[in-house]
């Protein structure tokens, strides 16, 4: 590797609030964990939800997800804001300053899944990285298990 690019990438890191000492070379991105057994929810997500929670000016809604019959194949991801507390039957989940609930029979398909939050050139918004998913309509709004 060359020295400028060996400067490059310290600068980098020395712009992500990390400090490297000359001619360190920064470490490989963290991988991300995905729970099996629950739900994760990523970085760029919670950082969505917390935006969209202040500019609704509710401080303690949270996010209800699940899946309900419909769409071209077969199922439809929902997702909504909820104010009131989670129902004793109710999956939650909380990261990075936002709490996510589900009940417990659309859980049964929503198992490891990730709720991200994408940006890309067709536009953005939240994603579900569901590993039960076994198709998806080419518009992405339903899923076939």
């Amino acid at each position: 590797m060359s020295d400028k690019k060996q400067l490059y990438r310290d600068q980098v890191v020395a712009r992500l609030g990390e400090e490297a000492p000359f001619g360190a070379t920064p470490g490989p991105p963290p991988e991300r964990v995905i729970d099996p057994e629950g739900l994760t929810i990523s970085e760029s997500a919670a950082a969505e939800i917390r935006r969209q929670r202040l500019q609704r000016n509710a401080p303690d809604a949270v996010i209800r997800i699940g899946i309900r019959g419909g769409g071209c194949t077969g199922f439809s991801y929902l997702f909504d804001w909820e104010d009131s507390p989670p129902r004793d039957t109710d999956k939650v989940f909380s990261a990075h300053g936002v709490t996510v609930v589900c009940d417990p029979k659309s859980f049964v398909y929503l198992k490891g899944t990730e709720l991200d939050f994408v940006t890309s050139i067709m536009g953005y918004g939240f994603k579900f990285n569901n590993p039960n998913a076994k198709g998806a309509c080419g518009c992405g709004a339903s899923v076939q298990f």
